[in-house]
Formats: structure tokens, sequence, C-alpha cells
């Protein structure tokens, strides 16, 4: 392999030039990738508690876009999840107070 900067034939496994110092290969040096737990433990929790699922995801939706869209489709899920079943919850309070409301 050849340095991208001096040209000169350096080691395939080399990180970094002997020639001219330049980082060559950085693939060695990268770290684990981060992953966005929040996207998926909102999802998780959109099936059992609305609230608290909806905000995770939302949080995992905005470290989505940090992230490079990782956990974006958990994310959107789990707020659309907790949505609906806020809205399902609405109309079962809803009812409640209604059919005991008016049996008074």
């Amino acid at each position: 392999m050849y340095c991208r900067n001096c040209g000169q034939e350096i080691n395939d496994n080399a990180v970094i030039c002997p020639h001219c110092g330049v980082l060559v290969n950085d693939t060695a040096l990268q770290t684990k990738q981060e992953t966005n737990s929040l996207a998926l433990v909102g999802f998780i929790l959109s099936f059992f508690t609305g609230l608290v699922g909806l905000i995770l995801s939302c949080i995992g939706l905005s470290r989505s876009k940090r992230m490079n869209g990782d956990g974006r489709g958990f994310a959107i899920a789990g707020i659309i999840i907790s949505a609906l079943e806020m809205v399902v919850w609405l109309f079962v309070a809803i009812f409640i107070f209604i059919a005991f409301g008016l049996g008074v």
C-alpha cells in the first residue's frame, strides 16, 4: 500500500505513515459506535405506558438526528403507538365518565 500523503510504500497494516506521520488507516482507531437505546426503550414502553413511551421516543427521535438516523424507525413507531394508546385511553375515560355520570 502507498501513503496518500507522501506516496511512499508502507505496510498494509500501518495506521500512521512512518515517513510523513499522517494517519493512513483510521479504521484501527475507530471506537464502538454508540447506539440509540432510548428509541428502542421508548418503542417497547409505548405498549405499556403511553406517556413514558412517548417521551422516550421523542428523545430517541431527537438523538437519531445526531446519530445518522440510528433508531429513527423505532422512535417514530413508538411515538405513533403511544399517541394511539393515549387516544384510546381518552375515549375509554370519556365513555366511563358519560356512562357513570348519566346513571347518577
